[in-house]
């Protein structure tokens, strides 16, 4: 049975997605089986493992609809060494499709049951916004990972999202858990990322990920070449810090 976990946080711009596709590379070195979901229209998360999202014979927009299945859509990210469920603008369709769904915030929990056993662990990259994608993410996982940047306003953002999560473990999945927040674009120099991250301790407690992900030049352009920063530059400090959450976190 596969470890399901959602990448999740209404806000944009925290590192959602980059963390998605590096914690599915760490976790794929590891030799643990990895599919990364990628539930937002955005897309970038296909974009980022090299997939040409314009250009795909099947989506996970497929499977919401009832057309194909996963072994017809999953494509295997080689460089990156693991497996993509990807996604295009075809998912916005899906948004007001599931609305008119009998159990519409289950849908991706039915797709991905039918392949529970194929993979040790299954990631979700859900959109920035609390939306029906993302209760399907939230409904379909066992865990959550929460990625929060390092600046000020972070604590007030995340207080509406925890309390959003217990929500949906008290309506929808009671079996959700928070396996953590994680500190991101943490500049241990910075002042503002220290005293935040002093913060987030002080509230979070044991739900605080010990890792934090650093800002990294080559976390930052690994994306632009189809690759996680595991295969673009094994040894940099984003790198490091990806391999140590996949270890922190299984």
């Amino acid at each position: 049975m596969a470890k399901t976990i959602a990448i999740a946080n209404q806000k944009g711009g925290v590192g959602k997605t980059t963390t998605a596709v590096n914690l599915a590379a760490a976790l794929g070195s590891m030799g643990k089986k990895t599919l990364l979901v990628d539930l937002d229209p955005q897309s970038n998360a296909t974009s980022a493992c090299g997939v040409d999202k314009n250009n795909l014979n099947n989506s996970i927009y497929d499977l919401f609809v009832g057309e194909g299945t996963i072994e017809e859509t999953v494509l295997l990210s080689e460089k990156n060494g693991f497996w993509i469920l990807p996604a295009n603008k075809d998912l916005l369709a899906a948004e007001i499709q599931l609305l008119e769904q009998h159990e519409r915030e289950f849908q991706l929990k039915k797709i991905l049951e039918k392949n529970s056993d194929s993979f040790d662990y299954v990631l979700i990259d859900a959109p920035p916004s609390m939306n029906i994608l993302t209760l399907n993410a939230l409904a379909a996982a066992g865990a959550v990972i929460i990625p929060v940047q390092c600046e000020y306003y972070a604590l007030e953002g995340l207080t509406g999202l925890l309390e959003t999560i217990n929500q949906v473990k008290q309506k929808i999945n009671p079996g959700l858990e928070i396996k953590g927040v994680l500190r991101t674009m943490y500049d241990v120099r910075n002042n503002i990322s220290v005293e935040v991250s002093v913060q987030l301790k002080k509230y979070l407690g044991d739900k605080l990920l010990w890792t934090s992900i650093p800002r990294n030049v080559r976390l930052a352009e690994a994306p632009s070449f189809g690759l996680s920063v595991l295969a673009y530059d094994q040894g940099c400090l984003g790198a490091k810090a990806y391999l140590s959450l996949a270890k922190e976190i299984t």
